[in-house]
């Protein structure tokens, strides 16, 4: 006891520490009023008994050839719904990357960037930030009203966000690195694409792919969500599956998907290995 006391002591940090740990307990406990956070409710009889039952049902999960056809049949679509709108959303993202970064600038080389300069890139980055503040389940609703229910909502509704999302990172990526060989380059007459392609992009590869597979990840759980408003893949058959109230189904649907997420996870991990 004496000796933790004195370690305590002489840590020159622990006022600090404690002064965050109890700031950060300030903030939290009127969060959780807000939320009215009231864990102990799982707890009640009633609503042990409600959730046992829920969980009870989804048992024996549906084994039938033919419905596992078709979770194979929709996983694949989740899979191919995620990649296409990544696709998507690189066309856009990148060329927004390259008209918002500084890094790019030519007219920041002799210390301040011009003023019509300046304002292109803020313009770029706003359109950048509307993107990505749109949550994707608000695209998929406009989309599923504009082109119906089907997959291709939830490309359109996924690529547009994950467009904005991946501008401003990639953007932050670009400029948070050594710009030097960049800023040489342009002094020397080259062009911005040529600066990009062969300074830029070669020395913060490693970061943008695995900032890339990790929204290909998030993608494919996107995706799924997406499916409960009429987007299509595992979720829009969960979905009908749960309005039946036919646990079984539910259950393999879920078993599918808990084995999709891994595969994305093991895929990404692969990749991250291979460019690291």
């Amino acid at each position: 006891m004496t000796s933790a006391r004195l370690d305590i002591h002489h840590d020159p940090a622990w006022r600090g520490r404690v002064f965050w740990m109890l700031a950060a307990l300030a903030l939290l406990a009127p969060a959780l009023v807000a939320v009215e956070f009231k864990v102990w409710l799982l707890f009640e009889p009633d609503n042990l008994r409600i959730t046992l039952r829920f969980l009870g049902d989804f048992l024996p999960p549906a084994m039938s050839a033919e419905f596992l056809a078709m979770v194979a049949r929709e996983t694949w679509r989740t899979v191919a719904i995620a990649s296409t709108a990544m696709v998507l959303a690189l066309v856009l993202a990148v060329p927004l990357t390259l008209l918002s970064s500084a890094a790019l600038s030519v007219s920041s080389l002799s210390g301040r960037m011009h003023p019509l300069a300046w304002a292109f890139r803020q313009a770029v980055r706003a359109l950048l930030v509307v993107l990505r503040s749109v949550p994707e389940l608000v695209w998929a609703l406009v989309f599923v009203r504009v082109v119906g229910l089907g997959p291709t909502a939830g490309v359109l509704a996924i690529a547009l966000t994950y467009a904005g999302m991946l501008g401003k990172v990639y953007g932050e990526i670009l400029e948070s690195g050594d710009l030097h060989p960049t800023r040489s380059l342009l002094r020397n007459g080259s062009g911005r694409l040529q600066a990009f392609l062969y300074a830029l992009l070669p020395a913060n590869s490693r970061e943008l792919t695995s900032y890339t597979v990790y929204r290909w990840e998030c993608a494919i759980r996107s995706s799924a969500v997406l499916g409960f408003v009429g987007a299509g893949g595992l979720g829009q058959q969960l979905d009908a599956s749960m309005k039946m109230f036919n646990g079984g189904e539910v259950a393999t649907i879920l078993f599918a998907f808990i084995l999709l997420v891994a595969l994305a996870d093991l895929v990404s991990a692969q990749l991250r290995k291979a460019i690291g």
